[in-house]
């Protein structure tokens, strides 16, 4: 996989954290370096250790699934995609400003379910995986970040489009594995 390949799922991933993180951000009174802080350690943490997990579930069943494994990845980024998309159309729910263990855990893991789906791609692709998962939590741990201080500037503005944006890059890699392995590409 290029490194550009790998910028883009990286981007298309950290999209549910930056949405979230604009959201905590818009919930902040006061914004403290230590709010960009924990969200992007929580959500950067996360996003690169569930592609790691996918990735072990991934090779222990490779030698079963070699033969679809394209197929596998496309449809597994397709539904990530089109939910991303799907939620980038729904209403904005209730904002809480807590940065909690309970919270970030749970917001961490909800954002990062996706990265798990595609360890697996991940696996039948035979990606470098230290690499690769370092690079994805580094991505997320940035846009995390600059989410947080973009919610408590600009607001909602742009979660719905973030959504989106990572939503399209995600169906898009899909395509492109599928049609890649079927000498379409």
């Amino acid at each position: 996989m290029a490194l550009w390949e790998l910028f883009v799922i990286a981007v298309g991933l950290s999209m549910d954290a930056f949405a979230v993180s604009i959201c905590k951000g818009l919930s902040v009174s006061k914004l403290e370096k230590k709010h960009m802080l924990l969200a992007g350690l929580y959500f950067g943490g996360f996003q690169a250790g569930m592609p790691l997990i996918g990735y072990l579930l991934g090779t222990r069943f490779e030698t079963l699934v070699t033969s679809v494994d394209h197929w596998i990845a496309f449809v597994l980024l397709g539904i990530i995609g089109f939910n991303m998309v799907k939620e980038s159309r729904e209403t904005a729910e209730e904002l809480d400003a807590s940065f909690d263990v309970k919270t970030m855990i749970g917001l961490a893991i909800a954002t990062s379910i996706d990265a798990l789906a595609v360890g697996i791609t991940f696996a039948f692709l035979n990606v470098n995986i230290v690499p690769a998962v370092a690079f994805i939590g580094i991505v997320t741990f940035t846009f995390s970040a600059v989410g947080i201080r973009i919610g408590n500037v600009f607001g909602l503005k742009y979660k719905s489009s973030a959504e989106l944006a990572g939503g399209l890059v995600l169906i898009a890699m899909g395509v492109k594995i599928l049609l890649e392995h079927l000498g379409i590409f």
